[in-house]
C-alpha cells in the first residue's frame, strides 16, 4: 500500500503493549500507519495518554471516561476533564458513551458521567468518540440534546438506518475489523451503503482482532487487512479508500 493510513482508535497506553511498544509502532509504520488516535479511558490514564502523545509523532490524544470503567469515575472527574484540556490539548473528549452489554444497572450513573463528557466536549469546541454498546439508539438522543456537533461512534455495528441518522446528525462511523468476519453481514452492509464522507478505519488495539489474527493481540499494523475487506466491499482501489477515510479523520479531528 502506497497511500499512509491513520488507525482512528487504538489503545496505546494499553499495559499489554509494554514489552514491546516501540516495535509495534515500526510495524505499524512499516506498512504506511503512521497515525494513531489514542483515546484515554480513566482519571489515572490521562498522563500516560498525554506523555505518549509527547513521546511519538503521530500519536494523537483524546481524554475521556470510558463506561465500561464506571467503578473508577466520580462527578467531579468531569470538571477534572474540563480543567485538564485547558492545558492539554486533544483531538477530541473520549473514549466516553453508554454500554449496557451485561447490565444496566448504572444507567443513570452512565448517563451522567455522558451528559457531562458531553458538555465539556462542547465547552472546549471539540467532537466526541462514542462507544455505544447495546445503547446506540440512547446515544443518538443525548446527541440531539447536547450542543456538540461532532464525533465518531468507534467499532460501530449498528444498522444501516443508524448509520444514515448519525451521518445526519454529522458524526462518523469507525469500523472495526469485525467488518473482516463473514458473519458480520449486516456491518458490511453499511460499509458498502452508507455515505463515504461517513467511514473511519480503526483497530481498537489490543482488543478486537480481525479474521487473519483471531485469538492474537491485536495491533495498529493489522489495520491493513480490513481496509483490504473494506475496499473491496466499496468496489475501489485499496489506496483511494484509504485516502478517503485519512480525509475524513483528518476532518473529524482536525489533525
Amino acid at each position: 500500500m502506497n497511500t499512509l493510513l491513520i488507525d482512528s482508535h487504538c489503545h496505546l497506553d494499553d499495559t499489554r503493549f509494554d514489552p514491546d511498544r516501540d516495535a509495534l509502532l515500526e510495524r505499524a509504520r512499516a506498512l504506511g500507519v503512521t497515525s494513531l488516535v489514542v483515546p484515554a479511558t480513566t482519571r489515572d490514564s490521562w498522563p500516560g495518554v498525554a506523555a505518549l502523545a509527547e513521546s511519538y509523532p503521530g500519536v494523537y490524544p483524546a481524554y475521556g471516561l470510558h463506561p465500561m470503567f464506571m467503578q473508577q469515575h466520580a462527578v467531579r472527574h468531569i470538571q477534572a476533564l474540563d480543567q485538564w484540556l485547558d492545558g492539554h490539548p486533544a483531538v477530541a473528549v473520549g473514549e466516553c458513551g453508554l454500554d449496557f452489554f451485561d447490565s444496566d444497572d448504572d444507567r443513570e450513573q452512565q448517563l451522567e458521567v455522558l451528559r457531562g463528557q458531553l458538555q465539556v466536549a462542547a465547552n472546549h469546541r471539540l467532537p466526541v468518540i462514542l462507544h455505544a454498546r447495546k445503547a446506540l439508539d440512547l446515544v443518538m438522543r443525548e446527541l440531539r440534546r447536547s450542543e456538540v456537533t461532532s464525533g465518531v461512534v468507534h467499532s460501530f455495528s449498528g444498522s444501516l438506518q443508524q448509520a444514515q441518522q448519525l451521518h445526519d446528525l454529522g458524526f462518523k462511523l469507525g469500523i472495526a475489523a469485525t467488518v473482516s468476519f463473514d458473519r458480520a453481514r449486516r456491518l458490511r452492509e453499511v460499509v458498502r451503503e452508507v455515505d463515504l464522507a461517513a467511514l473511519m478505519i480503526e483497530t481498537d488495539s489490543p482488543d478486537q482482532p480481525g479474521a487473519t489474527h483471531r485469538g492474537q493481540r491485536n495491533e495498529p499494523a493489522f489495520i491493513v487487512d480490513h481496509l483490504r475487506v473494506m475496499a473491496q466491499l466499496r468496489g475501489l482501489p485499496t489506496d483511494q479508500l484509504a485516502s478517503i477515510l485519512n480525509q475524513n479523520c483528518r476532518q473529524l479531528f482536525n489533525l
